[in-house]
């Protein structure tokens, strides 16, 4: 893959990291071909975010707002969760890497990247989201986005259950319904 030449060098670097880290995952991840990708040399990779790590956190953290940001909350009650479930299961179809990236952390390191910055960035959905719940506790508006999540993310990235449980793995339609009507039961509770 080669990364189009527009754009800062630092803006093709962290785009073809994200190509690169989602394909491989952080350890099959090479700094080599990020760099023949971006048309750029390694020392400008360093320079730009000084290792391998450091790139894989900022393309994992910045992938993580960009699908949270593409998620408001509209609406108060079980439509809020419904439309919020739909919106972040779209943001993850429409950037598939965010959950192919998460699923390489967890599968490749002891301990989650810049986990202190993202759970701030959660906390914030969270309390956006509580607010349109007002009749759940703090706990259950965790809970619910943890499901919300974790549904849309493995709907992205084990297609072969999708092809094993429903026989389709395509029929995003049909997912994007039940975890949205999943979300809306669970803020009913």
């Amino acid at each position: 893959m080669v990364i189009d030449k527009l754009g800062s060098t630092r803006d093709r670097l962290a785009a073809a990291a994200v190509a690169e880290f989602s394909e491989h995952g952080y350890a099959g991840a090479r700094v080599d071909r990020i760099c023949r990708a971006a048309g750029a040399n390694r020392e400008r990779l360093y320079a730009y975010f000084g290792n391998k790590r450091a790139l894989f956190e900022e393309v994992l953290a910045e992938q993580l707002a960009s699908a949270l940001d593409a998620t408001p909350v509209i609406g108060t009650g079980p439509g809020a969760a419904k439309a919020f479930a739909a919106a972040y299961f779209d943001a993850c179809l429409g950037a598939a890497v965010l959950p192919r990236l998460v699923a390489w952390e967890g599968l490749e390191l002891a301990q989650p990247i810049g986990a202190d910055e993202r759970r701030a960035r959660a906390g914030r959905k969270i309390d956006e989201l509580q607010l349109a719940l007002p009749g759940l506790t703090r706990e259950q508006v965790e809970d619910l986005m943890l499901t919300v999540v974790t549904l849309s993310h493995g709907w992205v990235t084990g297609p072969n259950l999708g092809r094993i449980v429903t026989g389709d793995e395509t029929a995003h339609a049909r997912r994007r319904g039940e975890i949205s009507r999943t979300a809306a039961a669970l803020a009913q509770q």
